[in-house]
């Protein structure tokens, strides 16, 4: 079976590759066949894979070109995880919104707009080449804003194209863990939109445990999501929030925290990585010592712009190396070829699951996932705050959608200007003046 991965070059690509590799029951991949636009990166990554599959039992061949069509022909699976612009187009969408006195991060937020509006014409040339040439391939979609680009993928390939992410998994993870629950739990209820969730009920032999969790000190305190948002928080809420809303409850918090930092997210993974990439390179045989310490650091300081300065080391051991998105789109693929059914939160089709969105919008809620395909549970209504902010953002990722399709510059400047975190419509404009005017990217999607 050929698994296609765009963006090829990436640097959590051998993540992917180590789960293929492994044992287990997961799908066999006999050919993972990376496609990326830089001739360079590709090298790179295939000399850490190279090392690798020396100490994986059972690793697929790998195969590389920057043929797009050659990538996707023959394909039974095709990952997508490209980052249209590399780490300077984030870089620019952080810095443009903080120096706006906007709250600046890669995937809410006007810098996850600009990041959409970039991003959505090659998501969309992707999705269009797969129709014609991999029709019944399976599209599962990593590339951020996961929720927006798995929406305009729909247009070509409907059910076929999946939107993934590990926050929420991670948060069930972490919640089923504290409350005996086991690994895999499959009752609860979980609502949202991609980086915009919340899960509400969790289960054991009938029993909602959460709010007994809620109520516990103790376990809480090893939970990534309530020491982010504090435990009164949560408590008021009656639910563990994806992290991402953080962002959302503290804005102000966050934007000054963002401000204060010597170097947003971008600024630090460029330099890591690019480090790495430029040291790998000079070092092919170090390739993968050089990887293996760099991801560490990686995953070490995720959201650290969130947390204290005291915490900005605190996330957990068992998180930074509890999984990722490579164990989501592995478990995915293997339930949706021969492997057992599994539970999992996904980016679908709502189709009236919350009635007062759209039935073609994309929404995260739990799924039962075989070779049937996915079937999204039913789920309690969402109502009040919860609900209307649901509405906000969608609305905004719908006008991004449509300016974007349409190359139309005024629902661009009109999305900006929906979005929670822009507090004046002149803000947004110039926000948006300045994203096209600096991200190529964003220019050329309206020029």
């Amino acid at each position: 079976m050929k698994l296609t991965l765009i963006g090829g070059g990436g640097f959590r690509v051998p993540q992917i590759f180590q789960a293929l590799g492994a044992d287990g029951d997961a799908a066999r991949v006999t050919e993972l066949c990376l496609h990326d636009v830089a001739p360079e990166r590709l090298d790179t990554i295939r000399a850490v894979l190279t090392h690798m599959a020396g100490t994986l039992p059972r690793p697929p061949r790998v195969t590389a070109t920057t043929d797009l069509d050659d990538a996707v022909r023959g394909a039974s699976f095709i990952f997508s995880a490209m980052r249209i612009g590399g780490s300077e187009g984030r870089i620019a969408d952080e810095r443009i919104s903080l120096e706006l006195g906007v709250l600046g991060q890669e995937t809410v937020g006007p810098g996850g707009l600009a990041y959409a509006l970039r991003t959505l014409p090659h998501a969309r040339r992707l999705a269009e080449r797969v129709a014609t040439l991999s029709p019944d391939a399976w599209v599962i979609n990593f590339t951020n804003p996961a929720g927006m680009v798995t929406e305009a993928m729909r247009a070509f390939l409907g059910d076929r194209v999946v939107g993934i992410c590990d926050t929420p998994v991670g948060l069930l993870r972490r919640a089923a863990s504290a409350v005996g629950a086991g690994p895999q739990p499959t009752d609860f209820d979980y609502v949202g939109l991609n980086h915009l969730g919340w899960l509400r009920r969790l289960s054991v032999d009938g029993q909602d445990r959460l709010p007994g969790l809620l109520a516990d000190d103790t376990a809480l305190g090893g939970i990534e999501e309530a020491r982010l948002l504090g435990a009164d928080w949560v408590r008021a809420l009656g639910a563990l929030p994806n992290e991402y809303l953080y962002y959302y409850y503290f804005e102000r918090e966050a934007t000054e925290r963002l401000r204060s930092s010597a170097e947003t997210r971008g600024e630090f993974l460029h330099r890591q990585q690019g480090a790495f990439y430029r040291d790998a390179h000079a070092h092919p045989d170090s390739a993968l010592d050089l990887w293996n310490r760099t991801r560490h650091d990686r995953e070490s300081s995720y959201m650290a712009e969130s947390r204290a300065e005291e915490d900005r080391d605190g996330r957990e051991e068992s998180d930074v190396e509890g999984g990722g998105y490579q164990a989501v789109a592995l478990n995915l693929m293997t339930a949706l070829t021969s492997g057992p059914s599994s539970t999992m939160i996904l980016n679908v089709a709502n189709r009236g699951a919350v009635p007062e969105l759209a039935d073609d919008a994309v929404i995260e809620v739990p799924c039962t996932v075989d070779s049937a395909g996915i079937r999204p549970f039913d789920i309690a209504p969402v109502q009040a705050e919860m609900l209307g902010l649901m509405q906000q953002i969608k609305a905004v990722e719908q006008l991004v959608l449509t300016a974007s399709s349409s190359r139309d510059a005024t629902l661009a400047w009109r999305a900006i200007a929906a979005h929670p975190f822009v507090d004046s419509v002149a803000v947004a404009r110039r926000l948006f003046d300045r994203y096209r005017a600096e991200i190529p990217g964003v220019g050329a999607a309206f020029d």
